[in-house]
């Protein structure tokens, strides 16, 4: 897997460091998306600057979107293009275009990738960076948990 790591790396354009590989995993083995805070209380050997400035850069070179569900959280999520290794640059962020969905009663935030969000064409001017879509309600197992 780590190969595979380094290759995600570069193909962003990052230099894998041991690090670096240690953050987009946890990132990775992940069915969620994770919080600072997340990732640093599984990657207590490094030092919480470091991971924050990796998932800056991860960020800078496109290869996470970060996710404001609405819980005062950020939360970051490898792109779907990188995680999958596509090798289509042509659509890479429609591809991560998805609505999260942040439960109210167990604070988790789940993706709705078979939710594709529709292309918002900005006025004249205008540039379009990222969208962001969250639906705030009760998850399936809380729902199932509380009845």
């Amino acid at each position: 897997m780590d190969n595979s790591i380094e290759n995600i790396l570069q193909d962003a354009g990052i230099r894998p460091t041991a690090n670096r590989i240690l953050v987009a995993r946890t990132m990775l083995q992940s069915d969620k998306p994770l919080s600072l805070i997340e990732i640093e209380d599984e990657l207590l050997s490094i030092d919480k600057s470091v991971i924050f400035r990796t998932l800056k850069l991860f960020g800078e070179h496109h290869l996470v979107h970060v996710i404001e569900d609405g819980s005062g959280c950020v939360r970051y999520e490898i792109c779907h293009s990188h995680r999958h290794g596509d090798d289509d640059d042509d659509n890479d962020e429609d591809d991560d275009l998805h609505p999260h969905f942040y439960c109210e009663v167990c604070r988790r935030t789940f993706c709705l990738h078979e939710i594709k969000l529709p292309h918002i064409d900005a006025p004249k001017g205008f540039e379009v960076r990222t969208i962001n879509c969250v639906v705030k309600g009760v998850c399936k197992e809380c729902i199932i948990h509380n009845a």
